[in-house]
């Protein structure tokens, strides 16, 4: 199509992704079909009145991704969609933790074949990537980090930003700076298991607050500041792990009046914070206050969790060095070979598009969870991965999470949330990850039957 003309006011990518993704779109939506002519480099670059260069470098973007292809004297084409490899495994098959909360898992041919396109292409330089790297990431690797934390309006200085071998590491460098052991941190009462095993680690007192259906109580807040004197407050703030409870932005600034008034520094673990579409989600406390936060942005829950790679934002340019140093002596550095793919994915807008099916496939399986459970029976999100079930009298959770064991899902007690009351009679079912949908259905209806039958193995001795 020798006319054709791409949009690419809407794009906040450089200039040569945005004319790559275009020609994607394009073809997609039938506008570009395959043996299209495209216009000349040089013609289309004074169309859109760009440089040469980006077009040229839009052009073999394109390329790269499997959609045009150029033939001597003749020009640029629009190529025939290439045939999802089926090759063999080439490992065996690894096992899948189902009691951890993981994303699910693509099944899309073509976005599979991206996601290798994508890793093959950092593979044709892997030679540096098996060397010790400079800490905290390439200039590359921060470029694409300023362009993820875009996506939640955050716009720090480079110099504040880190990245880390995945969420886990990066809570463990941020708890071992701000407290001691014996020292108090506080938290959500239900919270993420990974927090307290790190503060056990560190022999930290973890306190955990009253909630009610907009997160922590702001009083309770205040009170245990004045009676604790915590050195931190830990929270999952967006689609909460396990609740999938997200905190309006009236309660953010709420905590974040209360934590300026005593000095809180606030760890806000925004595992989930950039599943939401952006302008639909609330702003992070790292928006709101990007002072008192340490805001970790892992990759785990909007890609994979195997892409053990995590963003880290520290409040001002005087943390950066205490966190560099607590981090590096624990990890020495992220895997380049896993940030260079990281990298790769967010540039091309791979990873885009792995955060677009992750929203629509989640949203489908909680439209599952609402036509087949009890109304009323637990509590979700359009776009959480798991469902948090409170447990009619007289099951008990150990006796469910037993009674649910051979259905492929994740189940949890609550024992593994809570931090300082006794354990509600609740579970976790995870209802993402590996399982298929058609998995999810028989599961969810196993469960269904279980909550509303409520059969001899609720047993109070059980």
């Amino acid at each position: 199509m020798a006319d054709w003309r791409p949009d690419l006011s809407n794009s906040d990518k450089p200039r040569y992704l945005a004319i790559a993704d275009a020609i994607a779109d394009d073809i997609a939506a039938g506008r570009l079909v395959i043996g299209d002519r495209l216009p000349p480099q040089r013609k289309l670059a004074k169309r859109l009145d760009v440089d040469f260069t980006t077009v040229a470098r839009g052009y073999v973007e394109a390329r790269k991704r499997g959609l045009i292809e150029s033939k001597v004297g003749q020009g640029t084409f629009v190529r025939d969609k290439p045939r999802p490899r089926r090759s063999a495994a080439i490992f065996p098959p690894r096992p899948v933790d189902l009691s951890m909360n993981l994303p699910p898992e693509p099944d899309d041919p073509e976005l599979i074949e991206r996601m290798q396109a994508g890793a093959e292409l950092v593979m044709r330089d892997i030679v540096p990537l098996l060397r010790y790297q400079g800490f905290g990431g390439t200039q590359a690797d921060k470029d694409a980090a300023s362009s993820w934390l875009g996506r939640r309006a955050l716009v720090p200085a480079q110099s504040r930003i880190f990245v880390s071998p995945g969420a886990h590491p990066a809570l463990l460098g941020i708890l071992s700076i701000l407290a001691k052991a014996g020292e108090v941190v506080l938290c959500e009462a239900i919270t993420y298991p990974g927090i307290r095993s790190i503060a056990a680690q560190l022999g930290i007192t973890l306190v955990g607050l009253p909630m009610d259906d907009d997160g922590i109580e702001p009083q309770a807040l205040t009170d245990a500041c004045k009676k604790l004197k915590p050195k931190a407050i830990y929270l999952n703030p967006t689609l909460q792990n396990p609740t999938t409870l997200t905190i309006p932005d009236s309660r953010r600034r709420e905590i974040v009046a209360i934590a300026r008034r005593f000095k809180l520094p606030i760890i806000e673990d925004d595992a989930y914070g950039f599943i939401p579409e952006h302008g639909h989600g609330h702003a992070p406390f790292a928006a709101i206050a990007p002072d008192l936060t340490w805001h970790v942005a892992g990759l785990a829950k909007c890609i994979g969790a195997g892409l053990r790679t995590a963003y880290v934002v520290v409040p001002d340019t005087r943390s950066a060095w205490p966190f560099a140093s607590a981090l590096r002596s624990a990890t020495v550095m992220a895997s380049p070979l896993t940030v260079a793919i990281a990298t790769r994915w967010i540039e091309d807008g791979t990873a885009d598009t792995m955060l677009r099916f992750i929203r629509a496939e989640t949203s489908a399986r909680q439209k599952l969870a609402a036509e087949i459970l009890p109304k009323g029976s637990y509590r979700g999100d359009p776009l959480s991965f798991n469902l948090w079930v409170a447990l009619p009298t007289p099951w008990r959770r150990s006796a469910f999470v037993e009674h649910m064991r051979q259905t492929g899902i994740g189940v949890v007690a609550s024992d593994a949330f809570v931090v300082s009351d006794p354990p509600p009679e609740a579970i976790r079912v995870c209802i993402c990850g590996p399982s298929t949908r058609s998995q999810i259905r028989s599961a969810l209806e196993y469960a269904a039957h279980a909550l509303v039958e409520t059969p001899a193995l609720a047993s109070p001795f059980l």
